[in-house]
């Protein structure tokens, strides 16, 4: 694998000490060699999801897609058969035993370099977690929107956790919305860190084993558009 920077260092440095890490946009860029036209055909693939039928079951308007890769420790990363995503019991309490399918990650985004780019990237930062000879990584593109009169809800389930070692939000964009609050906290309830991701490339990394987190609702800014928060969560746990 390519050669550690300094913002991994200081991501693995935050997760060790308190379980969450906040990264700028000039620090991922660095990391993943991106600059504003990458990330504009980066940012294009949101325009591709599905709707997400589970969501909607609770009155959330939320697009998504799902990829399931492999990432070697030495940093290969092939793509896995497409099967239903389940989480393990007792992570996520709105989906206990439940098997959801979703439509899978477009030939093209599994193909981006910035994609490749960033799970070697979070490789490389969740070694400080656990020592994995491979990972588990989960991809999820997701787009919430909110319109006057109804909240979009970025975690409908509320605080709770992926059951994974290595939680990550990317923040594609976010448009005309306010809220969407990310905090991540202790099991006992007490706030680690709690921050708006408002900037296209900020990244949040939290240690799934040890913290839950969630995501306040959106609301619309001007009421006459409705708003819209991109985001990409990447997970990885030991390959079993």
């Amino acid at each position: 694998m390519r050669q550690v920077r300094q913002p991994v260092h200081d991501a693995r440095r935050a997760l060790a000490s308190t379980g969450a890490c906040l990264l700028e946009p000039p620090a991922v860029a660095q990391c993943l060699g991106v600059d504003e036209t990458v990330w504009g055909a980066f940012a294009a693939h949101w325009e591709e999801l599905a709707p997400d039928a589970y969501a909607a079951r609770s009155g959330t308007r939320r697009l998504r897609r799902y990829g399931h890769l492999c990432l070697s420790r030495e940093g290969t990363i092939d793509a896995k058969p497409h099967v239903a995503f389940v989480q393990p019991e007792e992570s996520n309490p709105l989906y206990v035993d439940v098997d959801r399918h979703f439509e899978p990650l477009t030939d093209a985004f599994m193909g981006e370099p910035v994609l490749a780019a960033l799970i070697r990237m979070l490789g490389q930062v969740a070694v400080c977690l656990e020592d994995a000879d491979a990972w588990d990584v989960k991809v999820h593109p997701f787009r919430v929107v909110a319109e006057t009169g109804s909240e979009g809800q970025p975690t409908p389930e509320g605080r709770h956790r992926d059951g994974v070692t290595l939680v990550t939000s990317l923040l594609i964009d976010r448009v005309n919305a306010t809220g969407g609050e990310s905090t991540v906290y202790a099991p006992d309830g007490t706030e680690l860190t709690s921050t708006t991701l408002d900037t296209p490339g900020t990244l949040l990394l939290n240690d799934d084993r040890a913290t839950l987190h969630g995501v306040s609702p959106i609301h619309p800014l001007d009421a006459a558009r409705p708003a819209r928060r991109d985001v990409l969560v990447t997970t990885l746990a030991p390959r079993g």
